[in-house]
């Protein structure tokens, strides 16, 4: 039976590799099977596993069941012009639903570790077979930006290892980066163990496997027990949790601005086995919002185990693979579901192009929910996108965490990308932002990018836009016809170490911006501002036919330092030249208890519905 499976599964993937005829892909969570064709309702896939890895080609439809749910993250397939490839559903009911959370609503997922601090169920790993022997393995390094040093293979009797000498450890983990051989697995959990030492002490974080190649996917990631690496050797062992499908990736290590400079450090990989877990679950990365019966509480993030003070407030323990979480009783007693949003993009379309993603929900995850840098022919509609962002991006230099997550984010090089009627919110960041930086090779160019007739509330920021270098292009990027509702006003904000809600979000931009509009959008109140501009980039900015409505914060923070108050409207206009033919009014809507933000016949904004076409979506 098992050699006439691996016929059959043979003889499926020929066909795939060979079909040049463009088919319709279904999936279905509950009655379908990986083994199946995919073809048909009745022959349906069932797993994001699958529909991850399948042979997508230009003009193929992957369509999800209305009313499924599916735990994990989409790597999309690019189309090509004319033949884009379509996520979408088929069936009645609610939005097929993926989600970038872990399920941690039974008691048996926690244990009281201490009075009142209740504890995710620490795994058991038990090693199954040895993997790859790595200690006459291959390993290089590669120097970025400012960071400098050598790599040497040095023999010391019958011992070999490798010797980085750090000139300048540079400012971030990525510029110095150390890549081993690559190992091929679809293990639950890889075991590294390696020696090192170093004339001066530091401590090692993590490591992972991941691509070589962009758009660099990690395959497994884990972190060491607390270390201090000194003159004397030392054995690390790391766990490394898988974090996707992916087969084939190569071993690394991040270490810029963790190896002092000046240090001299020796580096002996010993070897690395596959294992699986025998007891409890891990949390393979970051957790950046803790979400209670689908959003009627969530935790507040904190740093470590002793800010555990109030009800809900929870801290990740990247070492351990395990939360922790200040609670009168076990959550999965007080709460019926207990939604674990992890670090990672719900759908990562990095260098993807020529897909439209139709009528799909995406929520919990705690980076992006669409997120990916060079993107090209992009469309996203009819999609509910919620409950995103939180995760952990860096610490910075000042000792502050910086958390992360975008609803939609266009990053770097983003061309004829279209995002409409969607509905949007409870964002940590912004529901809708193209913004980039560039840097080595990569561009920052935005290019014809249109936003229109989306619905988005309790986000903070609606649309945020920055671009850099002075290098970098912003051209025709249209924000119109959205309503946007109550910027700074959802779960993230007071627990945000930089509370700024506001609708427009414009950081310090440099790129040359030509014919960035904003027009017939609704604008309803925020914590902080409707509009924040950092420098004075007009002359690439037309903002009109807009309704703008604050109950007591400020219309405009105009170079950081300046506002202008909801009196000050017409002398925001005259003076600055922006919002010609927009009104300050409040708008009436249809039932906002029940997020339906259809204006009411009579209410404000009508006028300009007439004069410059319709204000707000349906």
């Amino acid at each position: 039976m098992r050699e006439l499976i691996a016929v059959v599964l043979l003889s499926a993937l020929s066909l795939c590799a060979e079909r040049t005829t463009p088919a319709v892909f279904y999936v279905d969570d509950q009655k379908g099977s990986d083994l199946a064709a995919g073809t048909s309702p009745n022959a349906a896939w069932q797993t994001l596993i699958q529909v991850n890895r399948a042979e997508i080609i230009p003009g193929d439809k992957v369509l999800l069941r209305c009313g499924g749910l599916w735990r994990g993250q989409l790597r999309p397939r690019s189309g090509i012009e004319g033949k884009r490839v379509l996520y979408s559903s088929y069936g009645k009911g609610r939005k097929p639903t993926i989600q970038g959370s872990l399920s941690y609503s039974t008691k048996d997922c926690w244990r009281e570790s201490s009075s009142g601090i209740w504890s995710t169920v620490v795994p058991t790993v038990k090693l199954h077979k040895i993997l790859k022997e790595l200690r006459s393995s291959e390993w290089q390094i590669s120097y970025q930006e400012k960071a400098k040093g050598t790599f040497n293979k040095i023999t010391e009797g019958t011992e070999s290892f490798y010797r980085i000498k750090c000139q300048h450890t540079g400012g971030r983990s990525n510029w110095i980066q150390l890549w081993g051989p690559k190992i091929e697995s679809v293990a639950e959990v890889l075991q590294f163990k390696v020696r090192m030492r170093s004339t001066m002490p530091f401590s090692v974080k993590g490591m992972e496997s991941m691509l070589s190649h962009s758009p660099w996917t990690r395959a497994y990631q884990g972190h060491a027990p607390e270390n201090t690496i000194g003159k004397e050797w030392q054995e690390l062992t790391f766990n490394l949790q898988k974090q996707n499908g992916i087969m084939q990736s190569a071993l690394h290590f991040s270490l810029g601005g963790i190896i002092p400079s000046g240090a001299q450090v020796d580096i002996q990989p010993l070897s690395i086995y596959e294992a699986g877990y025998t007891a409890g679950r891990p949390i393979p990365c970051d957790v950046g919002i803790l979400i209670m019966d689908h959003g009627k509480a969530w935790g507040v993030k904190k740093w470590k185990l002793d800010q555990l003070t109030k009800p809900l407030d929870y801290w990740y323990d990247p070492a351990a693979f395990q939360l922790h979480v200040k609670m009168d009783k076990n959550p999965a007693q007080l709460y019926k579901s207990v939604e674990l949003a992890l670090k990672k993009h719900i759908v990562d379309e990095n260098g993807c192009h020529d897909i439209t993603y139709d009528g799909i929900a995406i929520r919990y995850g705690a980076a992006h929910g669409f997120g990916g840098s060079n993107t090209e022919n992009i469309t996203i509609r009819n999609c509910d996108i919620s409950w995103i962002g939180g995760a952990l991006q860096m610490m910075h230099a000042r000792g502050f965490p910086v958390r992360y997550g975008n609803g939609i984010e266009f990053w770097n090089s983003a061309k004829n990308n279209l995002v409409e009627n969607n509905r949007i919110w409870e964002i940590y960041d912004a529901a809708l932002t193209n913004q980039g930086k560039g840097g080595g090779k990569n561009v920052s160019d935005h290019v014809n990018i249109t936003y229109r007739n989306n619905t988005i509330w309790n986000a903070e920021y609606s649309f945020e836009y920055w671009n850099r270098p002075e290098t970098a292009i912003t051209r025709n990027v249209i924000f119109e016809h959205n309503t946007c509702i109550d910027a700074g006003c959802g779960w993230a904000h007071n627990q945000r170490p930089d509370r700024n809600g506001g609708h427009l979000m414009f950081y310090k931009n440099a790129a040359k911006t030509e014919n960035l509009v904003v027009r017939n959008n609704i604008f309803v109140n925020s914590t902080e501002v409707i509009t924040r501009m950092e420098n004075d980039w007009r002359s690439g900015l037309v903002m009109h036919n807009n309704l703008l409505f604050q109950s007591e914060k400020p219309i405009m923070r105009w170079l950081i330092k300046n506002y202008y108050s909801k009196d000050d409207f017409k002398k925001y206009q005259e003076e600055l030249k922006v919002d010609q033919n927009s009104m300050f009014a409040k708008p009436d809507f249809v039932n906002p208890d029940q997020g339906d933000y259809t204006l009411k016949p009579g209410s404000a904004g009508e006028k300009l519905a007439t004069d410059g076409g319709c204000v707000g979506v349906r």
